[in-house]
């Protein structure tokens, strides 16, 4: 199989056009294949709506944050339709009730009209056995933010319970292809909401797009795009549209990955004789060489603190994961189980990769490496996973697959293994998910 990010792409005619994507608007949501054992019982009773004036807000928040929570596999929610009462304050709560479904958590809470067409949420959070309020939230926004103050609730629901800071007001970009009736194409490149909503086309062209990566900040993506009849990386602000081309030597131009402080790219080049890992300096242009060797050197990732990044290399016969300082020097080989390594991305804290493993079988799936140990996991069990993506607060992996029918989707599995999720319903053929940071 021949490394991902050098794939030879037929080239297509161009036609660029930013905006919305008539084949984008498709919702994307993900179901459950398998769960914690762990997960624990928590209702969410759907909130009141409490205002003089008749309209409401467009969307369903106990709905949303009841998603979210079950996504994660630890938590599963009460159906709507058990629910013995539906309390909207405490003094209405019977926590007897509760205790009597198993409900380890209960989250109540209601919506009013404001000021300026704007809308007040509270909400509160109750550990049932101890009859306890863990923690409660008062915002106020516009309805076009009911989905995304949904998900704050919910991130703000799983911190308190868990003590990780939760990851669902963030977004998720990725790579779509429609087939036309005449077998040509259209590359996509979308941004949605991490549960799939509100998705939006950042970039639309017949000509392939590949490999999206995040800065930093998450206002920008860089790609690599074949527009111009050869590949190019380009930087893209999120929200205004406005790009601009940094690489377009001749030969391969590929694998943009943004550092950490997010003024560099760590870049894959071929100008010099076979392709080799560097770094660009975002606002000089100057790039310097990090590798050198007569092998590949394709797929940079930094390491979260930027003193080193790890890439794959078939300079010991197969693809394997290499890691060099970032400064330059010698590099490493860090897999050596398997007979293939590659696309390797670091977790959050640094201390794990995850990559695209292949054993002695011809399944590639996806792994987790423990950089100390040495010690690889296998989280999942499908033929084909590529570009693993973690969450920003390492609790998932977001990864494309190909399904039993040969179709291609977009999957999640958390890094422990024992949840996993997968696309429910995308016509489009996806790929090369890229989970975005944190939203300020």
């Amino acid at each position: 199989m021949p490394i991902a990010s050098i794939r030879v792409l037929a080239l297509l005619s161009l036609s660029v056009a930013l905006g919305f994507a008539s084949g984008a608007e498709a919702v994307i949501t993900f179901k459950i294949t398998r769960s914690s054992d762990a997960s624990q019982p928590i209702a969410v009773i759907p909130f009141a709506w409490q205002a003089e004036r008749g309209d409401s807000p467009n969307a369903d928040m106990a709905s949303i944050i009841s998603s979210d929570l079950a996504g994660t596999g630890l938590f599963d929610p009460l159906p709507f339709e058990d629910l013995p009462s539906r309390p909207t304050r405490h003094d209405e709560i019977e926590f007897g009730d509760w205790r009597l479904l198993a409900a380890r958590y209960l989250v109540i809470g209601s919506i009013t009209s404001g000021a300026d067409g704007l809308y007040v949420v509270e909400f509160r959070l109750y550990d049932v056995p101890l009859q306890d309020q863990l923690t409660a939230l008062r915002i106020t926004y516009p309805a076009s933010e009911t989905r995304r103050v949904a998900h704050q609730i919910a991130d703000e629901i799983y911190y308190e319970i868990t003590g990780v800071r939760g990851a669902f007001d963030t977004r998720i970009a990725y790579i779509t292809e429609q087939k036309s009736d005449d077998d040509s194409s259209t590359y996509i490149l979308n941004i949605a909401d991490i549960d799939g909503h509100a998705p939006r086309a950042v970039l639309e062209s017949d000509s392939p797009i590949m490999s999206p990566s995040w800065s930093p900040d998450g206002s920008h993506l860089a790609y690599v795009s074949f527009e111009s009849n050869r590949p190019a990386i380009y930087v893209q602000e999120v929200s205004t549209g406005l790009r601009e081309s940094y690489v377009s030597f001749s030969g391969i131009n590929s694998a943009p990955a943004f550092s950490p402080d997010g003024e560099s790219l760590a870049i894959v080049l071929s100008k010099d004789g076979n392709p080799e890992i560097y770094v660009m300096d975002l606002k000089s242009k100057d790039i310097r060489r990090l590798t050198r060797n007569s092998a590949i050197d394709t797929e940079p990732s930094w390491s979260p603190d930027g003193r080193h990044l790890v890439f794959t290399s078939d300079r010991g016969g197969r693809p394997q994961i290499y890691r060099i300082s970032s400064q330059g020097g010698r590099a490493e080989r860090i897999t050596f189980q398997g007979s293939y390594n590659a696309r390797a991305v670091y977790s959050p804290d640094g201390k794990k990769l995850a990559i695209v493993h292949r054993d002695g079988s011809s399944r590639f799936r996806i792994a987790l490496l423990d950089l100390r140990t040495r010690y690889l996991q296998i989280l999942t069990d499908s033929r084909l996973d590529e570009s693993p993506s973690f969450a920003p607060n390492g609790s998932m992996i977001l990864y494309a697959t190909t399904t039993v029918g040969g179709q291609s989707a977009l999957a999640a599995v958390s890094a422990d293994g024992s949840v996993r999720q997968q696309l429910a319903d995308q016509p489009d053929r996806v790929r090369e998910p890229a989970w975005s940071p944190y939203r300020d």
